[in-house]
C-alpha cells in the first residue's frame, strides 16, 4: 500500500459563538455527594462553578448544534433535565439533537436534585436551578448571535494525558473479593486527550478550545466543603492563558473505570495540580497543530548528506458538513427491586452512607420504568471530519477506544454523562465480579457491547 502524500487533520469549516456564565451556587445550599461525608451543606467556594456554551452552525445557515458544558457532577431528574435543555431546543427550532448538555462530572458541587429540597440547605435548590437555567439560556442566545457571523474553522489533534489511572483495584483484605475503586496498576489506562481548536477566519485567534478527556473529577472527596470544578477548573485555567482568554469547553470522556491516581479529603490545591497537569497536556496538543486550514504535503527530495523528504504545509478547505441525529437503543437491564422494598430499606436505615446509596437507587429505579430493557439515547453530530457520540451513562473506557479505532483518521469526541444522567457501561465479562460500577448499574451484562455496536453502525 502507498504511502499518503498528504496528511490532512480533522477539521471543518463552520460558524461559531461562545459565551460563559459564572453559576456558582451560594453558600448553605445542601451539597452533599459523599456517602462518607458529615456535613450536608456547602461553606465556600474553591473555583467559581461555571457554564460554557459554544454554538456551531452550517456556513450556508441553518439551525445551530449548542454544546453546553455544565460545572455539574450530573442532572438525575428529567423534569430539572428538561428545564435547562427547553430554551436551548428553541434556539435550535426545535430540533433536540442539537442539544448536548455535557457535565464536567465534578463531585464537588453536592447533589442539586429538585427531589432533595427536604435536606438541610435544600430550600436553596430550586431558586438555584431556575437561575442556573436563566444563566445558560442567556449564555447560549449569546453565543448563537455571535455564531451567525463568524466564519470558524474547528481543527482537532490527538493528545495524551497520564493522569488518568484504572480504578478498578482487587480488595488487598485477605479473603476479600471484592474490588474497591482505588489503583489498578495492572491495567493501563486510556490516555487519550482530543484537543479542539476554534479558530476565527478573518484573523485566525483562537476563539475556544474543546478538551474531551476521560477521568472523574475525584480530587476532592468526602470532607471537602467547597463548591468546586475539581481538576478541570486549573485545567480551563492554564489552556485560557495560553489562548488570551478563549474559553475552554471541557468535555468528559467514558470515564467509568478512570480516575485521578489517589484522592484527598479536602486539598483544593490537589486538583489544582491535577488540572495544571492535564492543562499543560492539552496546551502541547494546541501546539503540535498545523495552522488553520493548512494540511502537511510532500513536496519531493532534496539531495543532501542523506536525501531528505520534504513536507511543508499547503492550504487546503476543510469540509462543511454540520448533521445531528439522535440514536436510539434499547438496554437489557437487571432483575431490579421495587421502589417500594428500597423506601422499606431507607426508613429503617441509620447509616449515612446506606442511606445516601438508597435515596440515589430509589431515583435512578423511578426513572427506568419496570420493562426488561429501556431505551437510551445517543447524540449523534457530524461535523467535518469529527464524530460525536454522547450519552448520559458512564461508560467504560473500552467505549471510547472502541469506537476511535473504528473511525480511521476522522477524531472521535466521547461524551458522558451528557443530556441525563443514569448508571455505568461496564464490559461484559465483569458481570459476576464485585466491582462498584457493577453493582451500581442497572444495565445487565453486555449493555456496553449494544450500545458500541450500535454506535459504529451508525
Amino acid at each position: 500500500m502507498a504511502q499518503p502524500l498528504e496528511v490532512i487533520p480533522s477539521s471543518a469549516a463552520i460558524c461559531a459563538g461562545v459565551a460563559r456564565r459564572d453559576i456558582t451556587p451560594p453558600i448553605g445550599i445542601y451539597s452533599r455527594m459523599w456517602g462518607a461525608a458529615t456535613h450536608d451543606t456547602a461553606e465556600g467556594v474553591h473555583r467559581p462553578i461555571t457554564a460554557t456554551v459554544l454554538a456551531m452552525q452550517s456556513a450556508s445557515g441553518g439551525p445551530p448544534l449548542l454544546l453546553v458544558s455544565l460545572d455539574f457532577c450530573h442532572i438525575p431528574e428529567e423534569v430539572d433535565l428538561q428545564m435547562f435543555r427547553q430554551p436551548l431546543v428553541d434556539l435550535a427550532d426545535g430540533d433536540e439533537a442539537r442539544v448536548i448538555l455535557a457535565c464536567t462530572h465534578t463531585h464537588s458541587v453536592g447533589f442539586v436534585s429538585s427531589q432533595r429540597i427536604d435536606l438541610p440547605g435544600g430550600h436553596l435548590i430550586r431558586p438555584y436551578l431556575q437561575s442556573t437555567r436563566d444563566a445558560i439560556a442567556d449564555a447560549a442566545k449569546q453565543a448563537v448571535e455571535q455564531s451567525a457571523t463568524m466564519p470558524c474553522t474547528l481543527t482537532f489533534a490527538t493528545g495524551r494525558c497520564t493522569l488518568a489511572i484504572n480504578r478498578d483495584q482487587p480488595d488487598p483484605a485477605p479473603g476479600s473479593n471484592r474490588y474497591v475503586c482505588g489503583f489498578n496498576l495492572d491495567i493501563d489506562a486510556d490516555d487519550t486527550m482530543l484537543v479542539g481548536r476554534v479558530t476565527r477566519n478573518d484573523d485566525d485567534a483562537v476563539l475556544a478550545t474543546i478538551v474531551n478527556y476521560a477521568c472523574h473529577p475525584t480530587s476532592l472527596t468526602w470532607g471537602n466543603r467547597l463548591h468546586s470544578p475539581d481538576y478541570v477548573g486549573a485545567l480551563r485555567e492554564v489552556v485560557e492563558d495560553e489562548t488570551a482568554g478563549a474559553p475552554c469547553v471541557f468535555l468528559q470522556g467514558a470515564a467509568g473505570d478512570l480516575t485521578p491516581p489517589y484522592l484527598h479529603p479536602s486539598d483544593p490545591a490537589l486538583a489544582d495540580r491535577f488540572g495544571r497537569q492535564a492543562g499543560h497536556a492539552a496546551v502541547s496538543t494546541l501546539y503540535s497543530m498545523l495552522p488553520p486550514r493548512q494540511k502537511l504535503a510532500y513536496q519531493g527530495v532534496v539531495e543532501s548528506g542523506a536525501p531528505l523528504g520534504i513536507w511543508e504545509p499547503a492550504p487546503f478547505d476543510p469540509p462543511t458538513t454540520v448533521d445531528a441525529s439522535i440514536l436510539e437503543v434499547d438496554l437489557p437491564l437487571k432483575d431490579l427491586p421495587s421502589v417500594e422494598e428500597l423506601e422499606a430499606q431507607l426508613a429503617e436505615q441509620t447509616d449515612r452512607a446506606l442511606a445516601e446509596r438508597l435515596r440515589r437507587k430509589i431515583g435512578l429505579i423511578k426513572s427506568l420504568g419496570d420493562g426488561p430493557t429501556v431505551k437510551e439515547r445517543v447524540w449523534c453530530w457530524r461535523i467535518g471530519r469529527s464524530i460525536w457520540r454522547a450519552n448520559r451513562n458512564e461508560a467504560y473506557s473500552r467505549f471510547q477506544q472502541t469506537l476511535r479505532a473504528s473511525a480511521g483518521d476522522d477524531a472521535v469526541i466521547v461524551i458522558g454523562v451528557a443530556n441525563g444522567a443514569c448508571g455505568y457501561l461496564y464490559p461484559a465479562e465483569l458481570g459476576d465480579k464485585n466491582v462498584y460500577q457493577v453493582w451500581q448499574s442497572p444495565f445487565a451484562p453486555g449493555a456496553l457491547e449494544q450500545l458500541t455496536e450500535a454506535c459504529m453502525q451508525r
